[in-house]
């Protein structure tokens, strides 16, 4: 099966954020996005941004345009905020994002009325019924294809510390998981979902896409949900593996790092180096690590099977990478990384909050609400 992969300039970056609906006064999720988006999709045609439904119809999503760096895809992601608050506070309807909503329950959310995700929950049943999860996908362009899958393959190695990074779901339908990112986990239950085959290049991932549509597992390459992917419509790595960020600082942190680790992968490829993946089982390993602990995950960083924390590698590779960031223009951005490590992850502020509440659930949403509020405000 020929698969093309669309021109894209080199590390160009595309952002798409999903947001959650809340009533302000009890946090709870709404699905009023249907009544919301018509008129917002209509006057999101004529800019960079867009606005679209997701999945359940308590979810907005906002897209960017192409980001020739990464502070113009925020811009185009703030503009897009903007715009959905002019239809939310009028409408009494709160924003937030995180990876999972602390208390809604699954079994109180509507389908978006579209035959493809209906026949998704048909499919998929209870586990797709549960898919109350919410994410961010970075887009970095790639100019040339026969680099896409050394590229995924090396960059799956830094999954755990992007996860951990953007974990932001400790809490499911009114519970205390005790993982970070209880997302991480559920999401891989889908078909086709979870980490990245380890495909050496292109010819074995038309392979693997030829025996998926074969035997019906999937339509075509769109039904690809691995937590790093080809795009191949838009000629772009995507990294699928993040929670929703809870705010536009740390999803410009986050995207930064995910593009200065493409540009450094694609300039071991320019000068003839090789990139060796970890072994599969390292790559499981620790997704589950930082699923479960975060920040504080200690993931294997070696074929030999050397490990390290995930705040002290990611604060090394960060002064490795540096020169990389200046490159592409995005050393403000980048620098949000080491703020994450020095003030904490989503998750960690999320369960502070219980914890100094007595474990109320409301005020972590209160909390998300006005973090997803003032970030656009402080960048």
């Amino acid at each position: 099966m020929p698969i093309e992969f669309a021109t894209s300039p080199r590390s160009t970056v595309g952002l798409e954020w999903e947001l959650m609906l809340a009533d302000p006064a009890t946090g709870d999720l709404v699905g009023r996005a249907p009544e919301l988006l018509r008129d917002l999709e209509g006057a999101s045609a004529g800019e960079r941004h867009t606005v679209t439904g997701e999945l359940l119809t308590n979810t907005i999503e906002v897209t960017s345009g192409i980001g020739s760096t990464v502070s113009s895809a925020v811009a185009d992601i703030a503009a897009a905020i903007a715009a959905v608050r002019g239809a939310t506070d009028p409408a009494g309807i709160e924003l937030l994002s995180a990876g999972s909503h602390p208390f809604a329950q699954w079994y109180d959310q509507q389908v978006t009325d579209k035959t493809r995700y209906h026949s998704l929950i048909e499919k998929t049943q209870w586990w797709g019924r549960n898919m109350m999860i919410w994410g961010i996908h970075v887009h970095v362009g790639v100019e040339d294809r026969d680099k896409v899958l050394p590229i995924i393959g090396a960059l799956t190695s830094y999954l755990p510390h992007l996860q951990a990074l953007a974990a932001s779901s400790p809490f499911w339908a009114g519970e205390r998981t005790g993982y970070a990112s209880n997302r991480a986990l559920v999401f891989q239950q889908l078909p086709t979902a979870g980490l990245p085959w380890p495909l050496p290049d292109w010819a074995a991932y038309e392979g693997y896409l030829d025996d998926m549509v074969r035997t019906g597992v999937m339509a075509d390459a769109t039904e690809v949900r691995w937590d790093i992917r080809p795009a191949p419509r838009w000629g772009t790595i995507e990294v699928r593996a993040c929670d929703g960020m809870s705010t536009l600082r740390e999803l410009a942190a986050v995207a930064a790092l995910t593009q200065v680790l493409v540009e450094s992968f694609s300039r071991d490829l320019d000068e003839g180096r090789t990139l060796t993946p970890l072994a599969p089982w390292f790559h499981r390993e620790n997704k589950w690590r930082t699923a479960r602990y975060g920040l504080d995950a200690e993931v294997i960083v070696s074929a030999a099977g050397a490990q390290r924390s995930v705040r002290e590698h990611l604060a090394e590779e960060l002064e490795r990478l540096a020169p990389v960031a200046a490159d592409l223009q995005c050393s403000a951005q980048f620098g949000g990384v080491a703020d994450i490590l020095r003030d904490g992850a989503s998750y960690e502020r999320q369960v502070a909050v219980a914890d100094a509440t007595g474990g109320d659930l409301h005020e972590v949403v209160d909390h998300l609400i006005r973090e997803f509020r003032s970030g656009p405000e402080t960048l």
